[in-house]
Parts: C-alpha cells; structure tokens; sequence
C-alpha cells in the first residue's frame, strides 16, 4: 500500500477518498495524524487552494499528498458561497451554521439550481513541477427541507432532481458514482493509470 497524505482532517472526505482508492492500493492517512496545521486557503479559485493544501501537507509530511477543495456554487447568488463554503457564516461556522445563512440568502428567490464544485490535486512532493489537477461539476438544487444522514456540509439540502434525493439520502456506492468529488476522483484516477502505463 502506497501511503498518500490527505490534506484534510474532514471524516466525511476521507471515507469517501478512502473508499475510492483502497482498489489502487492507496492508503490515506489524514494529514492530522502527522499533526500537520491546517493550509491557509487564500485563493478566490478552488483548484490554487488545493494546489497550496497539496504542497503544505507533503512538505510536513514528506509523502505524495492529496487535497481537495470543494464547495457549493448557487446561481442566483452569483456563485456563492464557492470557495467560502466552508466559512460562509464566519471562520468557525458550523455545518448548521452555513446552511442557515445560505437558506436566509435565498428566502425570496424562485431560483434554487446551484452546483458542486471539486477541484483535486495530487502532488508526488511539495516542489512537484507537474501536479496532477481535475476539477468536476454536480448539479443540483437547494432545498428548505433537509432530508438524509449520509452527507455532510450542504449535502442534507442539495437535491438531485434526477436521482430523487438529495446527497445526504445516497448510499456511499451513488454518492461515489454521482459527486462532484467521485467524478473528480474517477478522472484523477485514469490520469494515474495513464502515467503508470508510461513508465
């Protein structure tokens, strides 16, 4: 098993990068296992504040790293929360938190299609030339009503229209074969298989 550094604490993420990679034989660890701090995220664009938490949790762990960086993007608000998904209602929101502001921002408005985005990176070491970079895209709406358990973040009132669900209400196997995350991890993955047919 090759060890690969997550660069995140988040226990929803790492079952879901787990999960993912244990067929390719990657073991994920949590970068807090090697208490590594946090990376600052200063970037208004998801793929540099995963390229900067790459770098960060490689060089204080000194193994390939994986980070992601993930939000919701609501149409009728010009994209936000995006990059602030996490921090939406302050620095040390909580998942309660940042839904209740984003349902009070849209109280009044007809348009609820928003989007998840992920953006992935892997770098082999802090100072890798040639990182690999996806970004993927999921669909959706915001809902008033949270439904499921399964999820985590916004996942409880973002609602698949096609599925019939909202993410928290998907088994691991959808949530992997739907997300944003899963289609990101997915690309990711043939890139990897790419470079190994190369070497």
């Amino acid at each position: 098993m090759q060890k690969l550094v997550l660069a995140s604490n988040n226990a929803g993420k790492l079952k879901e990068f787990s999960e993912l990679l244990a067929p390719f034989e990657f073991e994920v660890i949590p970068q807090g296992q090697f208490e590594i701090p946090a990376a600052e995220e200063p970037f208004d664009t998801f793929l540099e504040n995963a390229l900067a938490k790459a770098k960060h949790a490689s060089q204080l762990s000194g193994l390939p790293a994986l980070a992601d960086d993930s939000g919701i993007c609501v149409n009728v608000l010009g994209g936000k929360p995006g990059v602030r998904s996490a921090r939406y209602a302050g620095d040390h929101a909580s998942d309660t938190d940042n839904n209740y502001k984003l349902l009070q921002n849209l109280a009044n408005e007809l348009d609820r299609t928003a989007y998840y985005i992920c953006a992935l990176v892997m770098v082999n070491s802090a100072d890798d030339q040639n990182p690999i970079t996806v970004q993927a895209r999921w669909d959706g709406e915001v809902t008033d009503i949270p439904r499921g358990d399964k999820g985590f973040g916004y996942d409880p009132y973002f609602y698949i229209p096609e599925l019939g669900k909202t993410a928290a209400e998907l088994s691991s196997a959808e949530k992997n074969a739907f997300s944003h995350r899963g289609q990101a991890l997915h690309i990711l993955i043939a890139e990897l298989l790419k470079l190994n047919q190369r070497v």
